[in-house]
This record gives C-alpha cells, structure tokens and sequence, in this order.
C-alpha cells in the first residue's frame, strides 16, 4: 500500500488540468483544490513510470465480482485504446449537449444506447498509464487550446470534473476508450427521471446481464445481499 498525499497531488496536477476546470467544474472560477477531481485525466503524468495500469473507482461502489476479472478487462483494449470506462446511464449529456443537438439534428451525441453516444461515467476507470504516456492524440487533448477547440465545438460546459473532459473526448475520439459493459458499473441515480427526462430515461438506465459493481451514485442506496 502507498499513500499518496493530496496536496502533493494536486499541486502536480493543479498545471496540468487548470485551463479544463472552467469547463468542467461547478463552481465559479477556477479553484485549486478542484484539481483533484480530474486527477485520472493526468494520472500518466504523475504516477511513477514502473506503475503502468491502474483502476481508479468511487466510494459509492459495492462489488458483486472479483475484481481481477476487472483488472482482466485491460486485455481486451482495442489498439490506440487508453482508457476503460462505462457508460452513463442517464439522459444527462443529452441536456448537457442540448445546444450541439439542437443545431445537428442527425448527431447521435447525447443519444441513448446502443446506437448513441450518451457518454461516460468515470465511478469505474481503467488507466493504462503506459498506452496514455505513449499516445500521441489523447495527450494533445490535454493541451489547453485543444480543450477550448472541443468545448466550443459542443457548446459544452459540465460540472463533473474527469467524466465531463472523457465523454466531450469520446464524442470526437471514441477510439480511445475501451467500453466496459454496463454489469461493470450498474450505475443506480434516477435524478434524472424526475427532472425532465422520464419519456427517454429507461432507454439510459437499461442494463442487461448478472451486475458486478453496483453504483449508488447521487447517494441512491445500493440493494442489499
């Protein structure tokens, strides 16, 4: 076991993800402890070399599987692939992206699976530190003229840190991620539902198959044994 210090952390990180926390955080400015919520985004840059995948998950998780069988998934990256990552199950990057939608009627951003685009949610990531530190593409999206590029083409503004900068990424760049099944992340928050969205809401929420990793994302509880 290594403890790694915050403040260490996020004094690294804080030059690296300053100019996407504008674009991707809640508050009103640009805040230094903000940071540490895109501490994935970077992880390649900070994580000594010998340290070449990770999986990186959320308090609010509850395992069903062996996570070696997770940790398994690193095999089935496709080429060019850095990072695993599930979908999001809610409807929330069709209101994010509403403005993009709106102006390209046939886009598929935003849309639900399993033809669409709904994003992703970063409460289970796979990092292949050595795939990130050797891309080429996924380290120029780092670059802060890049992330204003991308955030001006969508017209996107988010407020969920890491999750926000990869699924923008996944819109454009799709092959850099390896998609992990929905069982591998059962995300459970309905907020959704009930703030707009109920006519689309079960077409996101949908997941098929024995669930290995429940999610009691926005403080759902997660279903006893």
């Amino acid at each position: 076991v290594i403890v790694h210090d915050v403040n260490e952390l996020t004094e690294k990180l804080f030059p690296i993800v300053e100019a996407m926390q504008k674009h991707f955080s809640a508050g009103l400015g640009t805040y230094y402890s903000d940071s540490i919520f895109f501490l994935s985004v970077a992880m390649h840059r900070i994580m000594p070399k010998e340290i070449t995948q990770i999986i990186q998950v959320d308090l609010d998780l509850k395992y069903k599987a062996n996570i070696q069988d997770l940790f398994d998934e690193f095999d089935n990256f496709p080429e060019g692939a850095v990072i695993g990552i599930a979908r999001e199950m809610q409807p929330v990057y069709r209101h994010t992206f509403w403005q993009y939608r709106r102006e390209n009627p046939q886009t598929k951003v935003g849309d639900p699976p399993p033809d669409g685009l709904p994003g992703f949610n970063s409460g289970v990531l796979l990092l292949n530190l050595e795939a990130m530190r050797q891309s080429k593409l996924y380290n120029q999206l780092l670059e802060p003229a890049m992330v204003q590029k991308l955030t001006e083409k969508y017209h996107f503004k988010g407020h969920l840190g890491d999750q926000d900068f990869f699924t923008m990424v996944g819109m454009e760049h799709p092959e850099l991620f390896h998609v992990l099944d929905c069982t591998w992340n059962r995300q459970l928050c309905t907020w959704w539902r009930d703030h707009g969205y109920s006519d689309v809401f079960d077409q996101y929420f949908q997941c098929e198959g024995e669930v290995k990793i429940y999610h009691g994302n926005c403080n759902t509880p997660i279903p006893e044994d």
